[in-house]
């Protein structure tokens, strides 16, 4: 490719990083929920109804009127198609792309500032930005919850054994809880406990709980995986998209740990994105953005973790594994490892 090609292909992509911030406004702003709900509103109204500053949501209006979110006519604004795809509630909702923009924005600043030092401050950089967080649970069940509930869980055998007989499954680092809301909706024998140490992510996780119907069988609390004890032996422990968060501060402790928190036959279900033993494998369009997500994952004290490793890490902790790979490019991989009765 030419000079010029080469700036014509990367100020499209610009265009496209300036398009979700917008929508990223939006989303976190309830604009574009409150404009549905009006149909049609002056910039004005929509303030009004969003509880905005009215010369802010001008602005807004103007920037998404411009990217496509927005059509305008006489007496104000409605949405377009692209617009309403943006609300958090729409049924396949394109609220994740941008609060991913945003997220990944910030992780890029700050993985700039610290590749001068080497530090890696952990996992409270999500929390840096005040309107990232509350976004963060919301963003991962917009993702995940559906491939969980509908392709996962019905094709992992140990989820069917255990609501056979019934019982406890615990989540480590459960967010918003979004993984046993999906789990308890298919498995009607079991009850649930998520364990999160961020508290946004737990008052979101008993209030989606109570919007569900599912507050007498789903507990929610605040706690440390590395200082928690469990007061009932779990029949499931699932640590989704979790377990590279702890891997560099002792895996192999934390795996014997969960072992000995089981019941006899009881499973460790470990979900994890599957990074590849073939670095050339990350020129693949679907795999660039865990590429990208890894480096975030430095900053975070974490690194993303190949499934021969964690096999081999659940065997050697006394517990049996088996993978199930799942996505079109089988980047998501499901680990199950199992107590021996």
């Amino acid at each position: 490719m030419t000079a010029t090609e080469l700036k014509a292909q990367l100020r499209q992509q610009a265009q496209g990083a300036l398009s979700l911030n917008v929508a990223y406004i939006g989303v976190v702003n309830g604009l574009f929920s409150h404009l549905h709900r009006l149909g049609r509103a002056s910039a004005q109204r929509l303030a009004e109804e969003a509880a905005m500053d009215g010369g802010y949501v001008l602005r807004w209006c103007d920037a998404a009127f411009a990217f496509g979110y927005l059509d305008a006519c006489d007496d104000g604004f409605t949405l377009t198609a692209l617009g309403a795809a943006m609300r958090p509630e729409a049924p396949d909702s394109l609220m994740p792309l941008a609060v991913q923009s945003v997220l990944s924005a910030h992780m890029a600043e700050r993985a700039a500032g610290l590749m001068r030092t080497g530090e890696r401050p952990g996992e409270s950089v999500l929390a840096e930005r005040q309107t990232v967080l509350p976004w963060f649970g919301p963003m991962l069940e917009a993702n995940f919850s559906a491939l969980f509930e509908h392709t996962i869980c019905p094709q992992v055998p140990a989820f069917a054994a255990v609501n056979a007989r019934g019982g406890l499954a615990v989540d480590l680092g459960c967010g918003n809880g979004w993984y046993l809301r999906a789990l308890l909706r298919r498995c009607d024998r079991l009850r649930g406990l998520g364990i999160d140490g961020l508290e946004e992510n737990v008052r979101q996780a008993r209030e989606l709980a109570q919007r569900e119907g599912l507050q007498e069988r789903l507990q929610f609390v605040t706690g440390d995986i590395h200082d928690l004890q469990l007061v009932e032996a779990a029949d499931v422990i699932a640590m989704n998209r979790a377990l590279h968060h702890v891997w560099e501060k002792g895996a192999q402790t934390l795996l014997s740990w969960l072992r000995d928190q089981l019941k006899p036959g009881g499973f460790v279900v470990i979900w994890e994105p599957a990074w590849p033993s073939q670095r050339q494998a990350l020129r693949q369009p679907a795999l660039r953005g865990m590429a990208f997500q890894n480096l975030s994952e430095h900053v975070q004290g974490n690194h993303f973790l190949r499934t021969e490793e964690i096999e081999t890490a659940l065997v050697q902790a006394g517990l049996p594994a088996q993978t199930y790979r799942f996505g079109t490019d089988g980047s998501e991989a499901v680990i199950v490892g199992q107590r021996p009765a």
